[in-house]
């Protein structure tokens, strides 16, 4: 049997404590990673960080820019869409937390056939959907 997963993808940030703030204390992520690697050209205090909502298998390493070329894809690593999927059990429960610490709402919830969702942005202008999913 082939035992494959997706461990992590990378989310190009300006500064890692800053990314980490809002992924552990806004959105309510756990910090799974934070340690330091050798350093990197354009990156002399380069460091693993990985995020990932409680309970999930798939985390987000924040990856801090090392150079112009990536500090330029900040905040739009999709091209301006909905990049990201947080699903939630409770949409209105965590859509009113999220407010409560700054979350950036930029639309207001709504329901569709699938789930109710609303889009939120991260403090790079990344897109996300807050989602709770229909049975």
């Amino acid at each position: 049997m082939n035992a494959r997963r997706i461990a992590c993808f990378a989310l190009v940030v300006d500064d890692y404590d800053r990314a980490i703030d809002f992924y552990v204390n806004a959105l309510g992520f756990e910090l799974r990673e934070d340690s330091p690697r050798e350093a990197a050209p354009g990156n002399p205090r380069k460091r693993w960080v990985v995020v990932a909502p409680p309970g999930a298998e798939t985390g987000i390493l924040l990856a801090q820019a090392a150079n112009d070329a990536q500090r330029a894809r900040i905040g739009d690593q999709t091209g301006g869409r909905v990049g990201y999927f947080l699903y939630t059990d409770d949409f209105h429960r965590d859509h009113a937390a999220m407010r409560a610490k700054g979350v950036r709402f930029v639309e207001a919830p709504r329901e569709e056939d699938y789930g109710i969702v609303a889009v939120f942005e991260d403090p790079y202008g990344n897109r996300w959907d807050l989602l709770e999913p229909r049975g």
